[in-house]
């Protein structure tokens, strides 16, 4: 019982990372677009002092710590994957879904651009529109839709598999690499029917 409950855990940890991965390039664009630096070339310049910078640069400050959070989750995935232990599975058919990708940066991600950073009601919204992109993307097994994933190498693949307790159809890999049909990889499952994988090594 503590064993299922543990992963579980486990599996809802990673649909977050993935999904708060996802946003990756929004926050570095929200972070271009708010940061304020203050410049003077002057006789009559001084410093500003840390307090102020973060002060006025509280939206760009948070949007790196969540970049620094990405960095993390992906080091962590890359982890759990090395550390595998379930039996690799065949792939018996396979076919590309990368479009996923686009559709949720042109869909999703960049008309946030388009918020007022000066406004805190505006701000509140944001971030309220935020988790709750991220509640539905993870409640209808969405997040694997992941522009960031895409930039670093990543696949989604629609593909059925061959494993040691028989056949499952219609299920959604995520694979740094391209992946073809008859090969076999390693997983680890983030839910039903989506796998992120590894080819094996011969």
């Amino acid at each position: 019982m503590i064993d299922m409950i543990g992963k579980n855990m486990d599996e809802i940890r990673r649909k977050i990372d993935l999904y708060i991965l996802s946003l990756a390039l929004l926050f570095v664009f929200f972070i271009i677009i708010t940061l304020n630096i203050p410049m003077c070339f002057g006789d009559g310049c001084k410093p500003v002092g840390i307090d102020y910078l973060v002060s006025s640069n509280i939206v760009s400050c948070v949007c790196f710590a969540m970049l620094v959070y990405c960095v993390i989750a992906y080091k962590r995935f890359s982890f759990d994957l090395n550390g595998a232990t379930d039996i690799p599975f065949e792939i018996t058919k396979i076919q590309g879904i990368n479009y996923e990708h686009l559709t949720f940066l042109a869909t999703y991600v960049v008309p946030l651009i388009s918020f007022d950073f000066g406004s805190v009601r505006q701000m509140i919204v944001l971030a309220l529109l935020l988790i709750v992109m991220g509640i539905i993307y993870i409640k209808t097994d969405l997040f694997y839709a992941n522009p960031s994933l895409a930039l670093l190498g990543f696949h989604i693949y629609e593909a059925d598999g061959n494993f040691k307790n028989g056949d499952r159809d219609g299920m959604i890999l995520i694979c740094r690499g391209r992946l073809s049909r008859g090969e076999k990889v390693e997983y680890i499952k983030l839910d039903e029917r989506i796998y992120y994988v590894k080819k094996v090594k011969e």
